[in-house]
């Protein structure tokens, strides 16, 4: 370990590889020059990606490298966090989330969020769990509530294992079935992006998996950004992936040729398991 060199140099972290192939196509979110900053530390600096709609774009790189702390201004989430702040522009559809006239409960029904660990509402029916944002945004029609409890848990691949029970307490589903519940609450509230913090770090290899099918049917629909420390999982279900180390965002290309021929140092020893 002590004889590699993890530093980033200027020439790796001043101009990351982006995905050429798709320059002429549409991009539903674009970072541009984001840094995120904590009591004017940065902590993530001066990042630009841009994510293709209708695709998967994993997060990669060790712990503490910044990954959970961009994919987490992508929502807006830093305006809750004492002495945080971002500067930089996120654009969804050329519009800036940032900018003042924006409200961030609003800009949060576009860009859905699914955490870590499984947060369904405890003391909430799995119907309940779903519907909640709605209702918070004022829809009680309950025939509508109806439809979009079951949409959402289809999209989620949770309706055939819960259709008969809705009444039942979220707490009393396995873990699997809980995250996937949660990420069918996320898209009840029809989000145009969804962004997911490591969504199966606490499961087991077959709730692993049913949330990587659930991850690869919904980018039929949405634009997904994942951030993954599981590199054989950024493989199964990314289009892109993007290296980030100390805060720096390394390399940026469609996963297969991240993957197989990176083109810089730092990117080749963290895919090869040399550090992380």
């Amino acid at each position: 370990m002590t004889a590699l060199s993890l530093k980033p140099t200027n020439a790796e972290i001043k101009e990351p590889s982006n995905p050429s192939s798709v320059d002429s196509e549409k991009y539903k979110m674009i970072a541009e020059n984001v840094t995120i900053s904590y009591d004017k530390t940065p902590a993530v600096k001066n990042i630009t990606m841009k994510f293709k709609e209708r695709s998967v774009t994993a997060l990669i790189g060790p712990s503490g490298c910044g990954k959970t702390t961009f994919l987490r201004c992508l929502n807006r989430m830093h305006d809750m966090t004492k002495n945080a702040s971002v500067t930089g522009k996120v654009m969804i559809d050329n519009i800036d989330l940032y900018d003042k006239s924006i409200d961030p409960i609003y800009h949060r029904r576009k860009v859905g969020m699914v955490f870590q660990k499984p947060n369904p509402f405890p003391t909430m029916s799995i119907y309940d769990n779903v519907t909640a944002g709605l209702k918070l945004n004022g829809v009680r029609d309950k025939k509508i509530l109806d439809e979009i409890v079951e949409d959402s848990l289809k999209m989620a691949y949770l309706w055939d294992e819960v259709k008969h029970d809705l009444k039942k307490s979220a707490i009393e589903l396995s873990g699997g079935q809980q995250q996937r519940l949660c990420i069918a609450r996320a898209l009840a509230i029809q989000p145009e992006v969804l962004l997911m913090d490591e969504p199966a770090s606490a499961l087991d290899p077959i709730a692993t998996q049913k949330i990587e099918e659930t991850i690869m049917e919904l980018k039929k629909e949405y634009t997904i950004i994942i951030v993954t420390h599981n590199m054989q999982q950024a493989v199964r279900v990314s289009d892109y992936t993007g290296f980030m180390y100390l805060g720096d965002l390394i390399e940026f290309r469609e996963t297969k040729k991240l993957f197989t021929d990176p083109k810089h140092e730092l990117t080749a020893k963290y895919v090869q398991g040399q550090f992380g």
